[in-house]
Formats: structure tokens, C-alpha cells, sequence
């Protein structure tokens, strides 16, 4: 991260640090690095990867217009290497992009939690 970078036609790929320990359970211990991406062109994008929150997110990937933002998993409340809800609104705060998405390939909505907690999920949705 930090070093490698691509470019082509005027469009350059940074590649930056993520969060996640790469592991792909269940499906065996294999591991790949973290990584995110920031698109530099016209604009500038911002894609965490699989990501959790961390001190020097914002520095590390610099300004940007757009951000997209792993959220979620399998419940509200995520451990370390995720953005549950609550800390991707502080990574945006953070980050300060013109526009966010979030992202998250396979989240699970738990089954009864939006009729047990719908705040959990809600709120920090609108703040997002």
C-alpha cells in the first residue's frame, strides 16, 4: 500500500491499507491482504475493500469525491476489521467525501432484528 500505483490514459489507481485480517471462513484458513483502492482521474473514488475503521484512514487515502463504504456483515454490531453502522458514519466524517455509497458483498440482514432493534440499523443510517 502506498507504493503501488497504476496508471493509464490519465486515470491512476493508488493502492491503500484496509483492515481485515483476509481470512474466508468457512470456506478454509487461506488469506489475502487488505487492501483499498483510491481512482484518481476527472474525480476522485475511494473504494475501502473489506475494511474496518483505523487512526490513519483519512490521511492514508487522502481527499476524495466519492467514498464506498463497506457496512454491514451478519448483525448490528460488527468486531474489529468491519464498518458496522456506526463507525462507517465516523469513517465519513473522517473521510469528508462529496458523495458516499455503501457497499458490502454478502451482508446479511439478521433474521428478527429489525422487529427486536430497528435503531440499531436506522439510525446510524440516517446519519450516513
Amino acid at each position: 500500500p502506498g507504493d503501488e500505483v497504476a496508471e493509464r490514459d490519465g486515470v491512476r489507481v493508488r493502492v491503500v491499507s484496509a483492515r481485515h485480517d483476509g481470512r474466508r471462513l468457512p470456506f478454509g484458513p487461506h488469506r489475502s491482504p487488505a487492501l483499498g483502492y483510491v481512482v484518481e482521474g476527472a474525480s476522485r473514488t475511494y473504494f475501502a475493500g473489506d475494511t474496518g475503521l483505523f487512526d490513519t484512514m483519512a490521511e492514508e487515502v487522502g481527499p476524495v469525491d466519492v467514498a464506498l463504504l463497506p457496512v454491514g456483515g451478519w448483525g448490528p454490531y460488527l468486531g474489529p476489521g468491519h464498518l458496522d453502522a456506526e463507525r462507517a458514519a465516523r469513517a465519513l466524517a473522517e473521510l469528508a467525501p462529496a458523495a458516499a455509497v455503501p457497499v458490502h458483498y454478502g451482508t446479511y440482514w439478521p433474521i428478527g432484528m429489525d422487529a427486536v432493534r430497528p435503531h440499531e440499523f436506522h439510525a446510524p443510517g440516517e446519519e450516513f
